[in-house]
């Protein structure tokens, strides 16, 4: 088996500090949890971010891992033979593999290489005590509507997560969760449901699953950030004259807009913090669209040719033409 770089695969460099460890953990989970990821390969990204999490995480894990690294990058790799790295006699002597906090998964769930380091040693320390640690979290994403994000509701959730099995070892099981939606959301945060997450050992309580808030995409509403625009289709006449005009909101009911005299199409209108919640609030966006109704009667025909004789001179390919020799 191989060497493997811890680092690399939670992608920090080797003098990260454990925010950084954890800050990285957390945005490759969203990326490669298989519950959301499309990512091909994401269970078995998912498994290296969470056995390398599990090293370094652990101050003595970790002290442990680098002790051995710099012996294998200057050459002193006691253990190595023809199956390439093999870990050197009591090279974990002197450090405590306790899994702080309840780490992803046991050794069973990770690699062989993981193994051959600290599986042996936590079962033997485990062994001489009983281990108590409360369960770690764990992060999803659930997809609502624009409508479901302003006014709240509840949604069902499906859901593959790992729990213990009567024997002790790790499985997938599918889960189903009803998860109330506060009023108010906003893409990009996250609902915490307390004892969602991994189960604890020894009695402990289980981690918390969040769960990051994404917006479906809707013919109606484009999203921005905080910000939402709608396409608000007016007639010529509206357009041209200016009119009052009712507009539905994504949080239920309605507000009549002005539109302006001479709006073009295009023209964007802005209703000052009628978008997402936040600091500060988000805006809605209203982008005008000329609807021209058709001539499809004697009375339309001959209003558009009333107004073709009324705008005779007014070209409205002026801005095609082209200059120069």
């Amino acid at each position: 088996m191989d060497f493997k770089d811890y680092y690399s695969a939670l992608d920090v460099g080797k003098t990260a500090s454990d925010d950084d460890i954890r800050k990285s953990y957390r945005k490759l989970a969203r990326k490669y949890h298989p519950d959301v990821s499309k990512e091909p390969d994401a269970e078995q990204r998912m498994r290296a971010v969470n056995e390398a999490y599990d090293v370094l995480r652990d101050k003595d894990k970790r002290a442990a891992y680098d002790a051995l690294a710099e012996r294998v990058a200057s050459g002193a790799q006691a253990g190595a033979g023809a199956q390439g790295f093999a870990p050197p006699p009591g090279w974990d002597q002197g450090f405590d593999f306790q899994r702080s906090g309840g780490g992803p998964a046991d050794d069973a769930d990770f690699s062989e290489f993981f193994s051959s380091l600290f599986g042996a040693a936590q079962r033997r320390q485990a062994g001489r005590r009983q281990q108590r640690m409360q369960g770690e979290d764990q992060h999803a994403a659930i997809e609502i509507d624009v409508a479901t994000a302003f006014r709240g509701g509840e949604r069902e959730l499906q859901l593959r997560a790992l729990e213990l099995d009567a024997q002790g070892e790790p499985q997938f099981v599918q889960r189903t969760l009803q998860v109330r939606i506060p009023a108010g959301v906003r893409p990009g945060q996250y609902i915490r449901l307390a004892g969602q997450g991994l189960p604890g050992h020894g009695g402990e309580p289980a981690g918390d699953l969040f769960l990051e808030v994404r917006i479906a995409p809707d013919a109606r509403w484009r999203v921005d950030g905080r910000d939402l625009t709608m396409r608000l289709p007016v007639t010529p006449s509206e357009a041209a004259l200016g009119a009052q005009v009712r507009v539905p909101l994504p949080a239920g009911g309605e507000v009549e807009v002005t539109v302006p005299p001479n709006s073009r199409s295009g023209r964007r209108l802005r209703l000052k913090e009628r978008g997402f919640a936040g600091k500060p609030p988000g805006h809605l966006y209203l982008e005008l669209e000329i609807a021209l109704p058709p001539a499809d009667s004697a009375a339309a025909r001959a209003a558009y040719e009333a107004l073709a004789q009324a705008s005779a001179g007014f070209d409205p390919r002026a801005r095609l033409a082209t200059t120069g020799a």
